[in-house]
């Protein structure tokens, strides 16, 4: 059989030992390969018209141009490969811009590697995968009373709009970031609702940090 060809990464962060350390965790997981650096968004654009990769991680804020402005010139120019931005900031209006200018994944730099070797492949993939929040500050300060199980278990899309609404955004805001119509967006929430028997979206979200369902 075989063996499935790399993912080749392409990395841009303005500090050289925050791509260091990305690329010792990348060389853990068997299948991806790092095959081009930049030290900022300008550098990227400018290496990418000459090297062909299937992933682009990115930090956020970096000089020159940004990870988001990168992103945004990237797809004005036609550049479709996948964006998994990074970032140490826990800013609510972060999400909303990368989503907007077209980047399939957005991660708090804490990330564990298991999740981020995760979040590659679905990114790569076709999926995306969207982390506005960290919920450990809420479970330190909240808990649901009720902690009884889901009546049904969540699905990757579900995960993903309970961590939107973990981050206050409405139907019609979940809708453009994930790109779906606001009736589906709308579907999922009350699917979500009634797995976890609560009433209403701050409840949800509530049970499911309690939980550690995100």
């Amino acid at each position: 059989m075989s063996q499935a060809a790399p993912i080749r990464i392409a990395l841009a962060d303005d500090q050289v030992m925050v791509r260091e350390g990305l690329k010792a965790i990348l060389a853990g997981i068997a299948d991806c390969r790092v095959v081009a650096e930049a030290d900022s968004g300008q550098a990227m654009i400018e290496l990418l018209a000459s090297e062909a990769v299937d992933l682009v991680i990115s930090d956020i804020r970096m000089p020159v141009l940004d990870g988001i402005e990168m992103t945004r010139q990237l797809r004005r120019s036609g550049q479709s490969v996948p964006v998994l931005l990074l970032t140490t900031f826990d800013d609510d209006d972060l999400l909303p811009r990368a989503a907007e200018a077209g980047a399939q994944g957005f991660l708090l730099k804490d990330i564990e590697p298991p999740d981020l070797e995760a979040a590659i492949r679905e990114v790569v993939a076709g999926g995306s995968l969207l982390q506005p929040v960290t919920t450990d500050r809420v479970r330190g300060h909240y808990r649901y009373d009720d902690q009884s199980a889901p009546v049904e278990p969540f699905g990757p899309r579900e995960i993903e709009i309970l961590r939107l609404l973990a981050g206050g955004y409405s139907n019609r805001e979940i809708a453009n970031t994930i790109h779906l119509a606001e009736g589906t967006v709308k579907n999922y929430v009350s699917d979500i609702l009634a797995k976890l028997g609560t009433r209403d979206r701050t409840r949800a979200v509530l049970k499911a940090i309690t939980l550690r369902i995100i």
